[in-house]
């Protein structure tokens, strides 16, 4: 049992976003229906192909004449030039045709270089998500963003490129370590902030009923945080107006896992401090919010950033570098108040380094 959101995009065909249980065999059925390739590439995460080949094996091998494999380390390492250039080439000279399926079965890291993968050979092959962890399945698989890291900056070479379809299979939830939970949790109270506040009372009180257990008990958030990314997404395909909202904390965030070297601090940890950031810039703007929004998840992440206090010279060179930098004007997503984000273009500096002493002083 499934359900299903649609996603509608100014650059390419409408597609569905699937959430539910059991779905490997509703993604293969989609492939035979409507892309009737009897061959297909899956770009698998290690720790995924760990967990679930077999089931996966199972599901494939019954319905395609010809499975290719290409397993993934685990990580933010991995979205790296030399692992997408290595994942060209395997494609390529595994012979692939413009029919030809390339399915996506991981966390963020395998949605966005394998996205770029597919956009980039044959100048587009099709994309099937089928998001594993908890962060993919409410954010990262949705809209079509991909891409690969760089030695100066998170995501700075990479396509909008849509997929096909997206299968959200909770299933994949049962093997997922507490960490990554907390990783996905992240995005979902990005989204209570910046659109629906109620979602972090329900998240409240669905970690107090459940903690990270049941996957099934999780699948009403995972819809309504998927439904505000898609409606998001929907009007603003290319990030000109309103998608820029979904970076709430995130120019605060690249700049902490940068510094961590894409290995101290996982994506949801930093975001989590960026939204610190985000909320004390934006308090120090006129508003009024409260950091108990946030102070009520804060005993699940555990991570300290006295690492990159040194770094303290960093922090605006690499802020300027972010891809939402305009002019070398830092571009901040803010809020008015919970539910109401504007993006600022910040020239007051002094601002921008009080909000990170906050972020520092709350994460030491």
């Amino acid at each position: 049992m499934f359900n299903q959101i649609k996603v509608n995009t100014s650059t390419s065909a409408a597609y569905h976003y699937n959430v539910g249980t059991d779905l490997l065999d509703v993604v293969c059925d989609f492939i035979s229906d409507e892309i009737g390739s009897a061959k297909v590439f899956l770009i698998i995460d290690k720790n995924v192909h760990h967990h679930h080949i077999e089931k996966i094996n199972t599901a494939f091998e019954s319905r395609f004449e010809r499975i290719v494999t290409y397993v993934v380390p685990p990580g933010e390492k991995s979205k790296s030039f030399e692992q997408f250039s290595s994942i060209v080439e395997f494609v390529l000279n595994q012979g692939v045709e413009r029919t030809t399926p390339l399915v996506a079965i991981g966390g963020g890291v395998i949605g966005d270089l394998a996205g770029f993968v597919a956009a980039s050979v044959m100048r587009g092959i099709p994309l099937i998500q089928v998001p594993t962890s908890l962060l993919a399945m409410v954010d990262s698989s949705i809209g079509g963003k991909t891409g690969i890291n760089h030695s100066t900056g998170k995501n700075l070479i990479g396509a909008f490129y849509q997929p096909k379809a997206v299968f959200a299979d909770l299933n994949f939830l049962d093997t997922l370590p507490e960490k990554e939970w907390v990783n996905g949790l992240s995005e979902i109270i990005k989204y209570g902030m910046i659109e629906s506040p109620i979602i972090l009372k329900q998240l409240q009180r669905l970690i107090s009923e459940n903690g990270f257990t049941n996957p099934v008990q999780w699948q009403p958030i995972v819809e309504q945080s998927a439904q505000i990314k898609v409606d998001i997404v929907s009007r603003d395909v290319n990030e000109q107006g309103v998608r820029a909202y979904l970076n709430f904390g995130h120019t605060y965030a690249h700049v902490i896992e940068r510094l961590g070297e894409y290995s101290n601090y996982s994506h949801g940890e930093a975001v989590f401090a960026g939204m610190y950031g985000a909320v004390s810039a934006s308090n120090k703007l006129g508003a009024s919010i409260d950091l108990n929004e946030l102070d009520h998840f804060k005993s699940l992440y555990n991570f300290k950033l006295d690492a990159i206090a040194d770094h303290r010279d960093e922090f605006l060179s690499l802020m300027r570098k972010d891809k939402k930098a305009k002019n070398q004007q830092i571009r901040l997503v803010l809020l008015k108040k919970l539910g109401d984000p504007f993006v600022e273009e910040v020239g007051e500096l002094d601002l921008i380094k009080a909000s990170w002493e906050d972020v520092i002083h709350h994460f030491s």
